[in-house]
């Protein structure tokens, strides 16, 4: 089967970001439904971190992978897309069989955040081959639907008629139908440079760009927050919902309603940086998104539950409106010939370290410190603003 549909530039982007937003519901799957999964299974509802982890470490393993290997520089992305988009589909789709046991679960989510890493980080590969003005707005597009994608499975819980079996099922289809939508319509782009060798050496050598570097350390630490953010949304409203008995909020609506702002924030984000740099306006971001940690104490014990989920909603944008700058960065910042591999290598130590960040929020936290913990996120966007700070 080959894409040998020749689609106007303009109607591109759209295609490329429909296909994120659907293959990208696969990502959060699994914790929309874990309640379900907890009194299938019997297991501990605290596993929720665990499910996430998996998922993660998968994806840095299939991104470890995918660059060693030069997979998308070397190959048509558009195919690699399709390819895993497939797979990933048919493996989150087994979680609807009956007798699963824990092992068997967190190793079918490990597999599908491996092939995820032929989703993510390709799709921005893709939408860089066709667009080198302007990149930091169709990446801004382009992380709006994995931020879309990924709070989708929330909205879809929140609808309390549909069947769990049934999310996974519809996750599952519209990531084929992502799949295809790529390998279809969106060729490989006008910009794209081939390469031929392994890129490890070539990244670790862009490490010793000054540049380079100062934008890969602030994307690692607005890593250090973002899904330990997304994952623990639905215990910060329980929270809520604890130390305000009298306000109670739907949870599932309102976590998918959080996460899903931050879609806007990334269109926003990428459309301003058209005029005010794009370092500049992710620095910003990266800064707003440090405040909200520290201050999320005060906001999590007032007894307001407007101002509470108008909090809510602000960190939720600007958490995740410095993402497709800092990819945008990174892809301008790396080598024409591996900027595919750049890009999967740094999506790889960057999720690696949201493991670490959502595993210590889940050890440390406890009834008593529920309020305070998500402090800890702080560290992450600290330590990266230093970095930007000193390599202006």
């Amino acid at each position: 089967m080959q894409s040998t549909v020749l689609q106007p530039k303009k109607i591109i982007l759209p295609i490329i970001v429909i296909a994120q937003f659907f293959c990208t519901s696969l990502w959060f799957a699994g914790n929309a439904i874990i309640n379900d999964l907890v009194k299938q299974l019997h297991f501990p509802s605290s596993y929720l971190a665990h499910l996430t982890s998996a998922v993660q470490f998968g994806f840095i393993i299939g991104t470890l992978v995918f660059a060693l290997l030069s997979i998308s520089d070397r190959f048509s992305p558009s195919k690699i897309f399709f390819t895993c988009a497939i797979i990933a589909a048919i493996i989150n789709l087994c979680i609807n069989f009956d007798g699963l046991s824990v092992t068997q679960l967190m190793s079918l989510r490990f597999i599908t955040g491996f092939f995820l890493a032929g989703i993510y980080p390709v799709g921005m590969k893709i939408a860089a081959d066709h667009f080198q003005k302007g990149l930091g707005k169709s990446l801004g597009f382009l992380v709006g639907a994995l931020v879309l994608g990924t709070a989708f499975p929330h909205l879809l819980k929140s609808i309390n008629s549909i069947p769990w079996h049934s999310i996974v099922l519809c996750t599952s289809l519209l990531a084929i139908l992502g799949g295809f939508a790529i390998r279809i319509l969106v060729p490989d782009g006008p910009f794209r440079a081939v390469g031929q060798k392994l890129s490890l050496n070539s990244f670790i050598k862009g490490f010793g760009e000054r540049k380079f570097r100062a934008v890969t350390f602030g994307y690692f630490g607005h890593m250090w927050e973002l899904y330990a953010f997304w994952v623990f949304v639905p215990a910060i409203l329980l929270a809520y919902n604890h130390q305000h008995p009298n306000h109670t909020f739907n949870v599932p609506l309102f976590s998918f309603l959080i996460i899903a702002v931050g879609g806007i924030a990334c269109v926003i984000g990428g459309m301003i940086s058209n005029k005010f740099g794009v370092k500049k306006v992710a620095t910003v971001s990266l800064g707003l998104s440090c405040l909200c940690c520290l201050a999320s104490p005060l906001f999590v014990l007032n007894s307001s539950a407007i101002v509470f989920i108008v909090f809510m909603f602000i960190w939720g944008m600007v958490v995740i409106a410095d993402s497709p700058l800092f990819s945008t960065l990174v892809a301008q910042n790396a080598v024409a010939e591996y900027k595919g591999s750049s890009l999967t290598i740094v999506n790889c130590i960057g999720f690696a370290i949201t493991i670490i960040s959502i595993q210590l929020i889940d050890v440390l936290k406890t009834e008593s410190n529920a309020q305070y913990i998500y402090m800890l996120l702080a560290l992450g966007p600290i330590l990266g603003l230093i970095t930007l700070r000193k390599n202006d």
